[in-house]
């Protein structure tokens, strides 16, 4: 039950990116939606459309990486997943041991660094271990930014992000006013441009608390597709339909 043919590996391949469409997203972020869906409809446990969801995220890090895109979000796993079944979190935690075990190193040879947002501190130690050890790993890799959304939810973010500064020895009482500028430094995506690109899987219309103050002006592209299903050519159709979007940001364009 563990393995599962995948189509012929040609359906992975990207389709070319006319780059003279459009300026393409530096920051690109997905809600990676519909890996137990995926296993139901394939009859197997949830936990392994979980794996086959893993397996669709490596080509995207390296299109991504091969576009020039900057950095590539991905919601792995939010607050409100805790309250799933234990198996199913026990499994997801072991998944992202083993792909940051097997994949750092060749993630680092591409010029991938990896990063991570959310409460880590709540995640169990050997998930902990593992990712301090492939952040370390990646640390002067400046090609791309794998961000894994990690225990995280925008609300529980901007919570921590108004606490940070509340407790931050450095800044002098007669200047604790808090603007949006000062509030993106405490922020866990602090360094990084905010996202252009919004993709979600499975079809769901809602942000699902992720990256709430990030995504203000993000384009949003949805798709019916599962995500073990997601290839690089639907991501080359979500980064075309961006190239035809007029961003004004509020203004007249």
């Amino acid at each position: 039950m563990d393995t599962y043919s995948e189509e012929p590996a040609t359906q992975h391949r990207a389709t070319p990116i006319d780059t003279s469409a459009g300026a393409l997203p530096r920051h690109v972020a997905i809600i990676m939606d519909g890996n137990g869906r995926w296993a139901i409809q394939h009859g197997m446990p949830r936990v392994l459309g979980h794996r086959q969801g893993v397996k669709a995220l490596k080509p995207l890090v390296k299109e991504c990486a091969r576009l020039g895109i900057e950095v590539l979000t991905v919601y792995a796993f939010s607050t409100e997943n805790w309250s799933r079944p234990a198996a199913e979190v026990n499994t997801l935690m072991s998944l992202l041991e083993e792909f940051l075990h097997q994949e750092t190193p060749e993630l680092k040879t591409e010029g991938v660094r990896i990063r991570t947002i959310g409460n880590i501190s709540d995640l169990p130690e050997p998930a902990q271990n593992a990712l301090a050890w492939a952040r370390q790993e990646t640390v002067n890799e400046t090609r791309m930014v794998l961000n894994l959304a990690l225990n995280y939810g925008g609300r529980d973010e901007l919570v921590r992000a108004v606490n940070r500064w509340i407790n931050d020895p450095s800044v002098p009482q007669t200047e604790r006013k808090l603007d949006p500028g000062t509030l993106e430094r405490y922020l866990d995506t602090a360094g990084l441009p905010d996202p252009d690109l919004l993709i979600r899987s499975s079809g769901e219309l809602r942000l699902s608390n992720f990256l709430l103050w990030q995504l203000a002006y993000a384009e949003i592209y949805i798709t019916d597709t599962l995500w073990p299903d997601f290839t690089a050519k639907e991501f080359s159709q979500a980064l075309y339909t961006y190239q035809q979007r007029a961003r004004r940001f509020g203004g007249l364009g």
